[in-house]
Formats: structure tokens, C-alpha cells, sequence
């Protein structure tokens, strides 16, 4: 039986636009799946748009943040090895990956649109049935992926970070844009939880999460996504 393998995709950005507030990946954004993915026989390789070590968002590793899962990667020397080594996205061969997990963290609001190489891997896996998931902002990476002209997300129901928890973190006026309204502008079908609070969401393939505490429950019904039939095109 052949093992499937997902590429986890990182951000590269380390800096809230130019005001020197450091960002990165969320840690539990990445722990968290990564062992649902490894526990489950799933093969897991790690990439970000510039490769090596991408920085980790440092509010994701303080004593209120970090979780079992966080604690086990930092103490896991294979896992911590991955991360330091991580594919660039540019050299990927889009033909090896079954699925593709996009790892939130605010760094992704400005490096994930707009990057053709990670549009390429996604839209690739989507086209052949193959399972995509992000969790939080790693939707950013779904903006503008496109197939057969038309967004992967339009019509789609998903999960993404909030604007009311954007605002209760006090990143409003640092993002960007708003991922909220920028997923439902793209045709989305945006599904909201409690602020903080798992809440993910699987429409075929394609499979989200709002926030970190949704990161093992999008993980899990990721796997359950590889493990199921291409399913048939859930849009209206």
C-alpha cells in the first residue's frame, strides 16, 4: 500500500509590514498537525517560499500558548531537523504531493498570495482529487489558485481566520487586508465559530480550520480526506 505524502507549506515573512513587530508560522498551527499526519502513517514533508528554517512567530511559543504538541516537536530532534531543512516551494515536484496543508501564522498574509509556485502546487493536488487543507491564515494561500478559470474556493465552504479575531488580537490595522472579507470576495462560503474556538470545516477536499485551537480537528479531517475517493465537485 502506498504511503500518501503531504507537503506542509510555512511562511518566509518574519515582520508585521515595516513596524518591526516580528511574526512568522503559528507554532500549534504546525505541531499539532504534523503528528496527526505522522501518527496517522502519513508521510509529511515541510516547504516554505524561501526554504531552510522559516521563523516562528514568537507570541506562538510563550507558556499560555504552547500546547502538548508544541512541547513534543520542540523536544522531537527528528521533527526540529525537518524544520530547519525545509524544501523550497520552487523546487517541489507538484506530481509527489497527495495533498497540501497550508500552516497559518500572520507572516502568510504576505507571502502566500500572490506566490505562483504555491498556487501551482495547490491547484495541481486539487485538480487531481488530491486533499488541500489550511488552518487560520494559511487560507491566505488559497486566494489565487485557479482551476479551469474559475477559484478553487468559489462556491466552497471554508474556515479562516476572522476579522473579530483579527481585531481581538489587535492585528486590524497591521494585515494587509482582511482574509475574511478577501475569501468571501473570491466567491468563498465563509463559516464562522466562537472567537478561538475549534470549529473546521471539510467540503470534499477541500478542508479548513479558523484558528490554532482548530488545528488538530482540520489535521484529522484532512486525513480523512486522503482516505476517501476523490469526491465530486461540491459547488453550487
Amino acid at each position: 500500500m502506498t504511503i500518501p505524502r503531504v507537503v506542509m507549506v510555512l511562511t518566509s515573512h518574519d515582520r508585521f509590514g515595516d513596524t518591526g513587530r516580528p511574526t512568522g508560522f503559528w507554532f500549534e498551527e504546525l505541531a499539532a498537525p504534523y503528528y496527526v499526519l505522522r501518527d496517522g502513517g502519513v508521510d509529511v514533508a515541510l516547504a516554505s517560499p524561501a526554504g531552510g528554517k522559516p521563523p516562528a512567530d514568537p507570541a506562538s511559543l510563550t507558556p499560555d500558548t504552547r500546547t502538548p504538541d508544541v512541547d513534543r516537536f520542540l523536544a522531537d530532534a527528528e521533527a526540529a531537523g525537518r524544520l530547519a531543512t525545509t524544501e523550497r516551494l520552487d523546487s517541489l515536484h507538484v506530481d509527489d504531493a497527495d495533498a497540501v496543508f497550508l500552516v497559518g501564522g500572520h507572516g502568510t498574509m504576505w507571502d502566500f498570495p500572490a506566490q505562483p509556485q504555491l498556487a501551482t502546487l495547490v491547484a495541481a493536488v486539487a485538480a487531481r482529487g488530491g486533499a488541500v487543507g489550511s488552518v487560520c491564515h494559511g487560507a491566505a494561500g488559497l486566494l489565487d489558485v485557479v482551476i479551469d478559470g474559475r477559484p478553487l474556493i468559489e462556491g466552497r465552504a471554508l474556515a479562516a481566520f476572522s476579522d473579530a479575531e483579527e481585531q481581538l488580537v489587535g492585528a486590524t490595522d497591521l494585515v494587509p487586508f482582511s482574509l475574511q472579507r478577501h475569501l468571501h470576495a473570491r466567491g468563498a462560503r465563509y463559516t464562522e465559530g466562537a472567537p478561538f474556538q475549534p470549529h473546521a470545516v471539510r467540503d470534499g477536499q477541500l478542508v479548513t480550520g479558523q484558528n490554532p485551537a482548530s488545528s488538530r480537528r482540520t489535521a484529522v479531517l484532512l486525513v480523512e480526506a486522503l482516505r476517501s475517493p476523490a469526491a465530486t465537485d461540491t459547488r453550487p
